[in-house]
């Protein structure tokens, strides 16, 4: 059995590439290893931008080349292979607003050709998408103060509504590519019979990730705070979300291709995995044993004051559900930070075959 990972050498694609081979596939990582969203983060952009290959590589995966926004090639990698996990995107906001181009070719256009490809192989795939698919909208009186028990029910399902603004932010063309990717997905599966699920992730985080205040809020806190770098809370910090730790996360994968029933579904921690950007700042500090210098700036537009996932709809259609709660995910995200410190602390052009192999 053979799975193609579309972005595979990014942080979410590199877990999903190890859970096949965990569980024996032959996996192949089709990557255009331009990571537009490191370009900010204050480290080694070249030495982060190999990372995650040499990780790949270590374990087996064949590493390729290439732009999901190229129609051909990819179909060429996907020949042989019985299932797509298309994890390759545009994932930051900000990006979106400066870039939209970039952003709507990525995610827009890189979705549709993986569909075909999926259609023109008949395998299923499971494709990224995103909690901002819903919008800033999610109770809008949450904005500035939210608390776990101020929104009835807690937890967000698939039905409720998306794409909208309300008062809480603008809509960006992030929202929108995202979106329009989903009912690209659902449309191949109506209309073609394509096995193909959205997956609506949300607050992913831990090992391999390479957080800016772009993208990876969990991994940017914790980098900052293991380089003694101010954390900038964009609002008042009492933003709650749910978070997922990246095994998890890549888990999802697995068991959708044991049964690929097409559809729409959350996949993020819920309630038992609901912290708020303070509190995961806190956190940090006591398990690093170090305080982190804060700074506050102006809410940004699109940002959500508040998500949690009902997850419901993925435990039924194909059993899946988080395990690593976030005191044991952040742990983990913190002991990999300070074994591969010299990643984040010198600007190098290449990196070594990392010294973690932990399985996560």
């Amino acid at each position: 059995m053979k799975a193609l990972v579309t972005g595979g050498c990014g942080f979410l694609g590199s877990h999903v590439c190890e859970a096949f081979r965990a569980d024996g596939w032959e996996v192949a990582a089709y990557d255009s290893m331009t990571k537009y969203e490191l370009r900010r983060t204050g480290f080694g952009t070249d030495a982060v931008r190999d990372y995650n290959a040499n990780v790949l590589r270590s374990m087996g995966v064949e590493v390729i080349v290439g732009d999901v926004r190229n129609q051909e090639q990819l179909l060429d990698h996907a020949a042989g292979c019985d299932f797509i996990a298309h994890t390759a995107a545009q994932p930051a906001m900000t990006i979106s607003w400066e870039n939209p181009e970039l952003d709507f070719t990525t995610n827009v256009g890189g979705t549709f050709n993986v569909l075909t490809a999926a259609r023109k192989h008949s395998v299923p795939v499971a494709s990224c998408s995103s909690v901002h698919v819903y919008g800033p909208w999610i109770n809008d009186s949450l904005r500035e103060e939210p608390t776990r028990y101020s929104r009835d029910p807690v937890a967000i399902r698939e039905s409720d509504p998306i794409m909208n603004g309300g008062q809480s932010g603008k809509l960006s063309p992030l929202h929108a590519s995202k979106a329009s990717g989903e009912f690209y997905t659902t449309a191949f599966a109506d209309m073609y019979g394509v096995r193909a699920a959205n997956f609506r992730y949300t607050g992913i985080y831990g090992p391999r990730q390479f957080g800016g205040e772009d993208h990876g809020w969990v991994a940017n806190f914790a980098l900052r705070n293991y380089l003694d770098w101010p954390v900038t809370i964009f609002g008042s910090g009492k933003q709650l979300r749910d978070i997922l730790y990246a095994s998890d996360a890549a888990a999802a994968f697995l068991a959708y291709q044991r049964n690929p029933v097409p559809g729409t579904y959350n996949i993020g921690g819920g309630p038992p995995h609901m912290i708020s950007l303070l509190e995961c700042v806190e956190l940090i500090d006591r398990l690093g044993g170090r305080r982190s210098a804060m700074k506050f700036g102006p809410a940004r537009d699109g940002d959500l004051s508040y998500f949690v996932c009902d997850i419901t709809r993925a435990r039924s259609a194909f059993g899946w559900r988080p395990h690593v709660r976030p005191e044991e995910g952040v742990g983990k995200l913190m002991q990999w930070i300070e074994v591969n410190g010299p990643l984040f602390k010198e600007p190098v052009s290449a990196a070594a075959v990392p010294p973690e192999m932990e399985k996560v």
